[in-house]
């Protein structure tokens, strides 16, 4: 190598402007390097130094360039030997060579650095020196935690991680999080959420452009979103996490996407929500217990039962009874037939009116649900499907049902053996349809309206 070419010498090149150009580029790009590098050519002197190794050690570009090896300067004398040897061993070792050696500061101290070294082919191809590149070892380290950190979450973790570039679509995805999304990991990648998710992408575009602008939330959001999947629709929920990424070449900060980490929390929250909801039905069936002891008029404690049930639990009630009172062992005389008693809310649009101080029956179709509950002595489900909204009107009005009424769920009253009535619960098309938990409940309800209707033909009231 050439002494003119040296990075911080100032040997003057002579006319030749092209070989001036080049020297200047390249000390430019030796000193804009982010490693430090020095180069020692074949008899072991440093013709090259850059910023960087300055930075680390304090020695110049003109301080060390010229110096044979590092003994006695950049390395302890006793160990100058054996480092001279790892590195100018690299001249005939093919490919580049790896070693960790402490290296002397200018002010004394010691720093251990790790080095990459590789021979230096001169026109005729043969070894004309060594370059050494070299970083501080903790440096080193802490850059290969992160490489490994980002392998391993993209190999091997347990939740999902997803890279969103700035056009808001993934731009890369781990194994767990293309199985939550119902895809390969190179399917997903550049496609909008929009074709992986049915609901829920409004959500995380808006959680996703919020990071981008604000930086990440202060903690995990729980987003509920609907999968597209070849076996249909799935409801989950995920506990998410979200990062900006920024650019760390960039003297501004410069948003490459986010970082998204998510959980798959869907059974912890459904069992979460179903234990609330049965914590406030208990209390709803405690309350209405207290309210009704307090009732002089037995059929008065029965729509307490109903009010109370009816908060969070269905939009409309109806109580029917049989009429002559009751049935034994599902035995009667004729056709069932049934008296509207209690409906509530009171006023609710539709076919409500009261008629069980007349005693004129309801005009129940046969095979109504409310008939069946009664002739089955139990619970019975009914659903308007997948009419429209023209098409569940008329369902619910065909049936004696308040107009918006498009789920229900009857349950029989029962006391002492005999069968009092039935007790319907209707929801509309806001709410989903009734469950087998719901029935369970609305049995709950159903004993307890029984009962009072029961004590209320014992003490001969209307």
């Amino acid at each position: 190598m050439s002494a003119s070419r040296r990075s911080g010498t100032t040997d003057e090149l002579g006319p030749d402007e092209p070989d001036r150009d080049g020297s200047d580029l390249l000390a430019a790009l030796l000193d804009g390097m982010d490693a430090a590098l020095c180069a020692f050519d074949a008899e072991g002197a440093v013709t090259h130094w850059n910023r960087e190794a300055e930075r680390i050690l304090g020695w110049t570009a003109a301080e060390a360039v010229g110096r044979h090896g590092f003994a006695g300067w950049a390395v302890r004398t006793a160990d100058a030997e054996e480092v001279e040897a790892r590195l100018m061993s690299s001249m005939e070792a093919p490919g580049r060579q790896v070693h960790e050696f402490a290296l002397l500061t200018k002010d004394g101290g010691r720093v251990l650095v790790r080095t990459q070294s590789a021979a230096v082919l001169g026109p005729d191809g043969k070894p004309a020196g060594v370059y050494c590149a070299f970083s501080e070892v903790h440096a080193q380290i802490d850059l290969e935690r992160s490489i490994a950190l980002s392998e391993a979450l993209f190999e091997d973790a347990s939740w999902g991680v997803v890279l969103v570039d700035a056009d808001l679509r993934p731009a890369v995805v781990n194994a767990h999080a293309a199985k939550a999304l119902g895809t390969g990991r190179t399917s997903v990648l550049g496609r909008p959420l929009g074709e992986l998710l049915s609901q829920g992408v409004e959500e995380l575009e808006s959680a996703f452009t919020h990071v981008l602008s604000e930086g990440a939330p202060p903690a995990p959001a729980e987003l509920w979103v609907s999968v597209r999947t070849p076996e249909g629709e799935k409801r989950r929920c995920w506990r998410s996490g979200f990062l900006r990424l920024a650019s760390p070449l960039a003297e501004e900060p410069v948003p490459l996407g986010v970082g998204w980490l998510f959980q798959d929390v869907t059974e912890a929250k459904q069992t979460e929500q179903e234990a609330a909801l049965l914590r406030f039905r208990a209390n709803q069936l405690h309350r209405a217990a207290r309210a009704a002891a307090e009732c002089e008029d037995p059929g008065e404690a029965a729509t307490i039962h109903l009010d109370f049930a009816l908060a969070g639990f269905a939009d409309h009630a109806l109580v029917d009874r049989v009429a002559g009172g009751r049935l034994v062992d599902g035995e009667a005389e004729g056709p069932v037939r049934l008296v509207r008693t209690v409906a509530t809310p009171a006023g609710a649009p539709g076919p409500s009116i009261l008629t069980g101080k007349a005693g004129l029956p309801v005009r129940y179709a046969e095979g109504h649900p409310a008939l069946q509950c009664v002739e089955r002595a139990g619970s019975v489900r009914a659903d308007a499907g997948a009419a429209d909204a023209e098409q569940a009107r008329e369902w619910a009005l065909a049936r004696q049902w308040p107009r918006d009424s498009v789920h229900a769920l009857c349950a029989v009253l029962r006391s002492r053996g005999r069968t009092l009535g039935v007790v319907t619960f209707l929801r509309s098309a806001g709410r989903s349809r009734f469950e087998r938990a719901d029935a369970m409940y609305a049995e709950d309800v159903a004993v307890r309206i029984a009962m009072a209707l029961d004590l209320e033909g014992l003490t001969g009231r209307p």
